[in-house]
């Protein structure tokens, strides 16, 4: 048997491999502006040649760390781009064994120099430790607080225990050795349910409701029993919206049942929420561009915290011409000097980023408003024409992956409102006379014919598809089904109304 021969070939291939440069800019497309000033102090302490210009100068101090101040320096700077250190092992440039001060420091250090920018955080205080805290106000023995304080862990943040009574009993006895049975947590969830807000520890929306209108005031009000009623023997008819079915089991009128029905719709479906949601921080949004009308004329400005002020660092500049100016250079030398040019070349790709981030965003923008310039003057949806990535790819000649990282984190603020760019793309869709329109305006169509149609006799998304068809748009009744769920807008039979 013999073995197989190996053999060499030389190929050529051509490979496109993206910079270090260029992979730096794609990651700053994707910042929005609200995180570009973290990014931008990232990049502050990771590299000490580059720095923030907080003095005004006539030069723009991008231009003038990247071209010079004067002819000398420029002279000098053409010296400086003949490295003649070229044959040393690049290993060796990339050591550093001298450890920062900044590394020395107790984690108490305070600079006397630095102003305090302590932030005072707010003490806020958790759904399940508000429960908690009602929990300590009730006499209770050890043994069933510690049921208690079970069932309230297994509250999720909706205010439901949907965790079966029977999984908690396995829970205590497995996590902590406490022996109970069903009948005996049911009476201490009895007690939870009493807590604040109404409705905390229901097992489903029944059950939450119910415990929300048994607490009603004392005063007779007979509108409240029958919801109440409703609730208790008829919640498949309400929940279905019935109404007729309900009418004729409670033998009431149907003015009864709409006030009846408004009594249960003052209820809250998730108790939780009430606490939860407050204690969540606020997210505000920093539009990106600002699109203001000048008389009929659309003007785009860029905002200004993405055009931070940054230079390369005068004294690193001084200390890499004062080292070409020695005669006998060391290893420590050679060394300080690769490592001043790295932070210096590091500098200048990140300046040259952040400015190649503002002309490809304008670009991007403006080519968005010149594409929907007549929405963007009146604010109307109707008149958003169908637009793709590659539409705009096509007229800013930038790759489609480009306009979308730009896109998919970034806001316009307008006079109707802010949006996101991404919502000003959309498909398109033929009318009988072969014009193509944007789904937007479809959609707004669609919700303009479900507002004005009769609640009690709401359009079925057959009906709906042929309004659309009788006002010119080939649609199909699955696409306006699938339409009407993307506007979070139920079927007919939930839209009906008293």
């Amino acid at each position: 048997m013999t073995s197989p021969m190996l053999k060499q070939r030389q190929t050529q291939k051509m490979l496109q491999k993206l910079s270090p440069q260029q992979i730096q800019l794609m990651k700053l497309l994707q910042v929005p502006t609200a995180a570009l000033d973290q990014r931008v102090e990232q990049e502050l302490e990771a590299n000490p040649a580059l720095e923030k210009d907080t003095f005004e100068e006539e030069q723009d101090p991008i231009e003038e760390a990247l071209s010079g101040r004067t002819e000398e320096e420029k002279k000098e700077k053409e010296e400086e781009e003949y490295d003649p250190y070229e044959d040393f092992d690049m290993s060796d440039y990339l050591t550093n064994d001298e450890v920062g001060s900044y590394k020395l420091r107790t984690d108490n250090y305070v600079d006397p120099d630095e102003e305090n920018k302590t932030i005072p955080i707010a003490v806020i205080h958790s759904f399940h430790e508000e429960l908690e805290k009602q929990l300590g106000l009730v006499p209770m023995a050890d043994d069933k607080r510690k049921l208690a304080l079970q069932l309230i862990g297994s509250i999720d943040d909706d205010g439901y225990l949907r965790r079966e009574i029977e999984a908690i009993v396995d829970d205590l006895a497995f996590s902590q050795n406490v022996q109970t049975d069903e009948a005996e947590l049911e009476e201490v969830l009895e007690i939870v349910q009493n807590f604040e807000p109404a409705g905390v520890g229901a097992r489903d929306l029944q059950e939450c409701l119910l415990i929300q209108i048994r607490r009603r005031p004392n005063e007779s009000n007979r509108y409240l029993d029958i919801a109440e009623d409703i609730l208790e023997n008829h919640f498949d008819e309400f929940a279905k919206k019935h109404y007729d079915k309900l009418i004729r089991s409670l033998g009431i009128r149907e003015d009864d049942l709409r006030l009846s029905i408004d009594e249960i719709l003052k209820l809250n479906p998730k108790p939780g929420g009430t606490l939860v949601n407050n204690n969540k921080p606020e997210h505000y949004i920093i539009p990106d561009f600002t699109i203001t009308n000048n008389n009929g004329i659309l003007e785009l400005t860029l905002n200004a915290r993405n055009a931070p002020d940054l230079r390369i660092s005068d004294t690193y500049k001084d200390m890499l011409r004062d080292y070409s100016k020695t005669k006998k250079r060391t290893k420590q030398q050679k060394d300080a000097v690769m490592f001043i040019k790295q932070k210096i070349d590091s500098a200048k790709w990140f300046i040259d980023a952040i400015k190649q981030r503002q002309q490809t965003m304008l670009n991007t923008m403006n080519a968005i408003m010149n594409y929907q310039y007549d929405y963007f003057l009146t604010g109307d949806e109707v008149k958003l024409r169908p637009m793709i990535l590659k539409d705009i790819a096509e007229i800013t000649g930038l790759d489609i992956s480009t306009i979308s990282r730009v896109s998919n984190s970034k806001y316009v603020q307008t006079e109707f409102g802010t949006f996101k760019l991404k919502s000003f793309f959309s498909e398109s869709l033929q009318t009988d006379s072969g014009e193509e329109v944007s789904t937007r305006e479809v959609k707004k169509i669609l919700s303009s014919l479900i507002e004005k149609e009769n609640k009690r006799k709401p359009l079925s998304d057959q009906k709906l598809t042929e309004s659309l068809v009788l006002q010119g748009y080939n649609i199909a009744r699955r696409t306006v089904a699938k339409y009407r769920e993307q506007l979070n807008i139920p079927v007919a039979r939930l839209r009906k109304q008293l």
